[in-house]
């Protein structure tokens, strides 16, 4: 257990620090980072408290799915958005392509790197995550199709708000899931002793990609 909480808590770390990463580049972030990006630019609250009234919204939709939030997915509400303002205020915008895209790169590859961590403590998915294997379990949809549904919506909000959506959007949708795909089998902690787990309620076994998700 001891191991879990370290490797959740140092992976939602890391995982706001990359989306503060991919925000300064400057060529556009994951939907929800836009629809994040665009409420914020609205609102004047930052984009870090933002995240973190957006996952307390959607968890509030777990209700009527009757999703059961673990340790990992409170954790995921409130680190997340804290560690993207922190990062937002230690970074500052890239001032050169050369630099947006290193930025850029970096904060992806974090990014994977960081969700596999924290999916793999096996503590409970994110929010957003969960709202998706709920909405499957409940549909019968694919995942595929419910996770595109959603982000789609965040996105084209995103958008209307202000919020940037660039190369670094598509780049972001087509790598993300392969290298968590790689990422998540490392970091995956093994159960070797009875304890409680989300898997079969909320799905985190069935989950291809990150998740602040």
């Amino acid at each position: 257990m001891i191991r879990r909480l370290i490797q959740l808590f140092l992976g939602l770390a890391l995982y706001g620090l990359s989306i503060a990463c991919v925000i300064r580049s400057g060529l556009g972030g994951n939907p929800w980072d836009v629809f994040h990006q665009g409420v914020s630019g609205h609102s004047g609250i930052s984009i870090g408290n933002v995240i973190i009234m957006t996952g307390a919204a959607v968890l509030l939709l777990w209700v009527p799915i009757r999703q059961r939030p673990g340790i990992g997915t409170i954790s995921n509400v409130f680190m997340i958005g804290i560690f993207a303002d922190l990062g937002l205020w230690l970074l500052p915008q890239a001032a050169t392509l050369p630099g947006a895209w290193t930025m850029l790169i970096a904060g992806i590859l974090l990014n994977g790197i960081a969700g596999g961590a924290y999916i793999g403590a096996g503590l409970g998915p994110g929010p957003r995550d969960g709202l998706m294997t709920g909405l499957v379990k409940r549909t019968g949809g694919s995942i595929r199709v419910v996770r595109t549904g959603i982000e789609l919506v965040v996105l084209a909000i995103g958008w209307m708000l202000g919020g940037t959506v660039g190369i670094g959007t598509v780049i972001y949708a087509l790598v993300i899931g392969p290298i968590v795909h790689r990422t998540l089998p490392f970091f995956t902690i093994p159960e070797n002793n009875p304890m409680p787990r989300l898997s079969s309620r909320s799905g985190i076994s069935d989950l291809p990609l990150h998740s602040q998700e």
